[in-house]
């Protein structure tokens, strides 16, 4: 596999403004003193997926109340995310990186194995950026499924 990027703790997290299910941009700079679970995640309304940002969903209260905001990031169409949104009642900000911009940058996007197969797509990552935008913390190829559980024990929330 070629090298690509990757993000560790202690790195300045990359900025970056993305549209929203809702098409209004929002900025990673926005959230400039508060600590920021952002998580990248292949595909809107997939199985794992699915479950993934619903686990988020149904933690939000106490993340937030821990002064942690959650950013799910995908490459899906602003279209996509609202229609995941309204059917997951999700409510936290998700948000379209068609291009994949954001997600190379962040080194979330490149070649991964699947199936014993290295094919090239999203690489299901999760961050934590600090108040002052430092990654605390830099989780590459997760699993969907008990990973915002185990997020929660690392971060203490």
């Amino acid at each position: 596999m070629s090298e690509q990027k990757r993000l560790a703790p202690g790195d300045p997290a990359p900025e970056f403004t993305l549209p929203d299910a809702d098409e209004k941009p929002v900025s990673l700079a926005e959230f400039r003193g508060k600590h920021v679970v952002v998580y990248f995640y292949p595909a809107a309304s997939t199985p794992g997926c699915t479950k993934q940002a619903c686990d988020f969903r149904d933690s939000l209260a106490e993340l937030n109340d821990a002064d942690f905001v959650v950013l799910g990031v995908s490459p899906d169409k602003p279209a996509k995310l609202a229609k995941f949104r309204d059917a997951e009642g999700l409510t936290f900000p998700l948000l379209s990186d068609v291009d994949k911009a954001v997600l190379t940058e962040w080194g979330a996007y490149g070649e991964k194995q699947m199936y014993g197969k290295t094919v090239t797509g999203v690489i299901r990552s999760t961050f934590v950026v600090d108040p002052e935008g430092v990654i605390s913390k830099a989780m590459y190829n997760v699993r969907a499924t008990g990973h915002v559980a185990k997020l929660r024990r690392e971060i203490g929330v």
